[in-house]
């Protein structure tokens, strides 16, 4: 192999590799999650028929304003990051990307899926969106580092992504988008309190409040479980009640439900890592599985 050949081969190679680190930033885990939750709003929302382009504009637009705004919230958490362990071989703390990088990385990409959303989808959706952005930016991530209520701010940008679809689809809001909204936010307090509590060392060290590392009876902690598992397993019931999902999601959603709260209840009995992990497992099942069965459900 020549030196020229070298040379294009390892300028290939350190592109595909800086490529996978900004992939990396903007979390494309997470994004895909924002894009289920978007995409089920969408289609709930849509009349009998839905229209497949603006559903496809509206993701794009979407997957750029969230992986911009993850971006952006690892670059303003970046010495936090290096501090624990789960988060210290990312971009930013790692040093293979350097902080301003990763700033005008997020922002364009912000600006463009929000810009992409007002023009491409409606006005709506990219104020929702932009929402997300900003309490996620300026309140949670700040808040993180000061009050254990950083979980139920955090958890508002994270109960929206359903809202953007659903008015992406209608164009305006309505009752049945907040209840979207509410199973999504009930959902994140034991799914967010099961990865703390496994972390909770880590976190601690960090310097971020969140429940578990200020309450290490966990007395607190699982109080928080409990209530908010039994409130999503109520309001999860809605959609068939509200007339927008049919008897076969109630009856999931029923049984989901008592399922995520036993799961919660047993890690109160016994607050172990093992239970806290399996608390994860059964939020990650829950989720998905309810989101589907009512896009498979709804009525039209």
């Amino acid at each position: 192999m020549s030196s020229d050949t070298q040379t294009v081969a390892v300028t290939e190679a350190n592109v595909l590799r800086r490529a996978a680190d900004f992939l990396e930033l903007a979390k494309p885990r997470v994004v895909l999650m924002v894009l289920i939750t978007a995409f089920v709003g969408f289609y709930v929302g849509s009349a009998a028929v839905p229209n497949y382009l603006e559903l496809l504009q509206m993701l794009f637009g979407t997957a750029l304003a969230a992986g911009g705004t993850l971006a952006l919230n690892q670059y303003l958490e970046r010495d936090t990051d290096s501090v624990m362990e789960r988060t210290r071989h990312r971009p930013l703390p790692d040093g293979r990307l350097q902080p301003r990088e990763a700033a005008w990385f997020g922002t364009l990409i912000t600006l463009a899926g929000l810009i992409y959303l007002a023009l491409a989808v409606n006005l709506m959706s990219a104020c929702v969106t932009a929402v997300i952005t900003l309490s996620y930016l300026l309140l949670y991530t700040p808040l993180k580092r000061k009050s254990s209520l950083c979980m139920l701010v955090g958890a508002v940008p994270g109960a929206l992504p359903p809202v953007i679809g659903w008015v992406a689809a209608r164009g305006t809001l309505t009752v049945d988008a907040w209840v979207l909204f509410a199973i999504m936010f009930l959902w994140q307090v034991p799914h967010t309190l099961a990865i703390a509590r496994l972390y909770r060392d880590d976190y601690a060290k960090a310097g971020i409040r969140f429940l578990p590392v200020i309450d290490p009876d966990s007395g607190s902690t699982d109080r928080q479980i409990i209530s908010h598992s039994a409130a999503l397993l109520a309001v999860s019931l809605l959609p068939t009640l509200l007339g927008f999902a049919g008897t076969i999601y109630f009856v999931a959603a029923f049984v989901l439900g008592m399922g995520f709260l036993v799961s919660g209840v047993r890690l109160a009995m016994n607050s172990t890592l093992l239970r806290a992990r399996r608390l994860l497992y059964a939020s990650l099942i829950y989720l998905p599985v309810l989101l589907l069965i009512m896009a498979l459900d709804r009525v039209r």
